[in-house]
């Protein structure tokens, strides 16, 4: 079976237009076949962009497995900071571009293995990570994260309970000073504080 998280140029494209308010930011998106959500904004990733906090003294952000762009695009649009976009997957590093036009905001995308091209640290790196990588990955993303981050640098994730999140948030805690932000119908949304 073939993941969102892996390059398969075999699955045939089916583009479409979706819609999004989050907190009274309108955004619209493509979408398409293999990628993460194609259906529209997932509940994950609203939670999470509902509970962010992002102090206005920081001003480097990654989104980390961006997918179509909807982390990256809605941080762009409600801060001015640097926003800064991963992804493996290339159709999905080709519709973060063309969402980043249609929304007329100015972000860096780029393709990368976990942290193989990144170079810079940054003040926040958030992502609604892939758990169907496995846990080995999950667990590179999450603690190698850290060599990314600031010093007071802030690791956002969301997660559900049924993929693990009560386990994740004690193993962040040996890292990370890690705090429970909200438990929106078994999503965790959990902000991890680089000391």
């Amino acid at each position: 079976m073939s993941h969102y998280f892996e390059n398969d140029k075999n699955i045939k494209s089916n583009e479409r237009l979706i819609y999004a308010n989050i907190k009274n930011t309108e955004l619209k998106f493509f979408v398409d076949n293999g990628i993460f959500s194609k259906k529209g904004l997932d509940f994950g990733t609203r939670s999470l962009l509902e509970n962010i906090n992002i102090e206005s003294t920081k001003k480097k952000i990654l989104d980390f497995g961006c997918g179509y762009g909807p982390i990256g695009i809605y941080l762009a649009k409600t801060t001015n900071f640097q926003i800064d976009m991963l992804d493996i997957n290339q159709r999905a590093i080709m519709l973060a571009q063309k969402n980043a036009d249609l929304n007329k905001v100015k972000v860096n995308i780029f393709e990368s293995n976990l942290y193989a091209n990144v170079v810079d640290k940054y003040d926040y790196i958030i992502t609604n990570p892939p758990i169907r990588v496995g846990k080995d990955v999950l667990y590179k993303i999450l603690f190698e994260a850290q060599k990314y981050l600031n010093r007071n640098g802030e690791l956002w994730l969301v997660i559900n309970k049924n993929q693990g999140a009560k386990t994740v948030v004690k193993d962040l805690a040996k890292l990370y000073n890690v705090k429970i932000i909200d438990k929106c119908k078994g999503f965790y949304i959990i902000c991890a504080v680089n000391n």
